[in-house]
């Protein structure tokens, strides 16, 4: 196999290292703090290596390709790959449409050498939500069909507009595919059409996997255990660089209020998404938000129109969506010394299990590496810049 492509070592062609040497016991005899902040560690370390002022797809259209093969049922995850994936899942889609508020996201599920598609693109998480938990029930048979799910994939993605960041990320737990052609012009098709695909193995890599992520500029990582599992699941959610053909337009979009007619002579309605539902929460309300544009009722954004294609968001979902764009500088690491007493984000006093802390290069405020993790993932914005409007100002023009 030639991997001249793929400068990284693999892991069992590394030098040897005394990895115990970095893991040590607290006053009670426990590792828990020590592997606590190994990966803490390497969470900031991934946090330096991030490149800036790049140009990133913020309406992502992301199509989960799940492996629901018969190899989902290998216990070396427990209880099961599938029920762990499905675990994981739930929470990635959680925090995907919370740091990604204007995509939206659906699921192919490979099984039996075929592809359905279970899950249309959409912004509502609780709907896929609903859906996850619905496959802890689901027989899992035969090989799962890599470009079947490709090409069910292709025919939605193709036909967004091409301001849309279109994005694959398939969970594979197979070490085989059954495709009816050569998948080769199905990833040649992928790479025209400008769509990105990631894969996260649950058992080995494989050589088309790291064709088809290296030809699409994705993504190809195969886990070690359920904690890195979830690590590499979780790092999907930052919306990656733009594609080069991605283009720069304006795009129309509504802001739609909320109107609460309780108490008035307003007649009841159904709302636009669930009209042709069967479920329990489908019911006939008096509120909602009314698009701008042909006043079609919703009860909750964001949401794309069912009747006039508009865009119908909120203030707060563009606002979490922009701090991606203007992310919080990198802190400089530092050691500990006696004019640093105290974190200024969380007032906990430095001790000696303290061996660095970080600095803000704006308003020279000390962090430690805790608050360091939560500001860069979390907050995106630097408490000591956002407390002294001088260098709030500077860091935001």
């Amino acid at each position: 196999m030639n991997d001249d492509d793929d400068p990284k070592e693999y892991r069992w062609e590394t030098g040897y290292e005394k990895t115990w040497e970095a893991i040590k016991e607290d006053d009670e005899g426990f590792l828990e703090a020590s592997v606590a902040d190994i990966i803490l560690r390497a969470k900031r370390k991934r946090q330096a290596q991030k490149q800036s002022s790049q140009k990133l797809g913020m309406m992502r259209h992301l199509y989960l390709l799940l492996d629901c093969s018969e190899s989902m049922s290998s216990q070396d995850l427990k209880p099961t790959r599938m029920i762990c994936t499905l675990k994981i899942l739930e929470g990635f889609i959680e925090e995907f449409f919370d740091q990604n508020p204007i995509s939206q996201l659906g699921i192919i599920l490979m099984q039996n050498k075929r592809a359905d598609k279970v899950s249309e693109l959409a912004g509502n998480f609780r709907k896929h939500i609903k859906y996850l938990q619905s496959l802890s029930k689901t027989n899992l048979v035969g090989e799962p069909s890599l470009q079947n799910g490709l090409e069910v994939a292709i025919s939605s993605l193709k036909l967004l507009p091409a301001h849309a960041s279109r994005e694959i990320l398939i969970i594979l737990g197979s070490l085989t595919t059954c495709d009816p052609g050569d998948i080769n012009t199905t990833i040649t098709k992928l790479k025209q059409e400008g769509i990105r695909c990631s894969i996260i193995g649950l058992a080995a890599e494989v050589h088309v996997c790291r064709q088809l992520a290296n030809e699409t500029k994705g993504t190809y990582s195969v886990i070690l255990d359920d904690c890195h599992f979830k690590d590499l699941l979780y790092q999907q959610v930052e919306p990656p660089p733009a594609a080069v053909a991605l283009e720069s337009s304006l795009i129309k979009m509504g802001f739609p209020h909320q109107m609460n007619t309780e108490g008035t002579d307003e007649p009841l309605t159904m709302c636009m998404c669930h009209v042709d539902s069967i479920e329990e929460g489908s019911k006939l309300t008096t509120g909602g938000y009314y698009c701008p544009q042909c006043l079609s009722k919703y009860c909750e954004l964001p949401v794309e129109c069912r009747a006039c294609g508009l865009t119908l968001v909120s203030a707060p979902h563009l606002a979490r969506s922009y701090h991606h764009l203007f992310p919080a500088a990198n802190y400089t690491e530092l050691a500990v010394s006696n004019q640093n007493r105290f974190c200024y984000a969380c007032q906990k006093p430095f001790g000696d299990q303290d061996k660095q802390i970080y600095e803000c290069p704006s308003c020279k405020k000390i962090f430690c590496i805790d608050c360091d993790i939560f500001i860069h993932d979390i907050l995106h914005t630097c408490p000591g810049c956002a407390t002294d409007l001088a260098t709030f100002q500077i860091t935001r023009n």
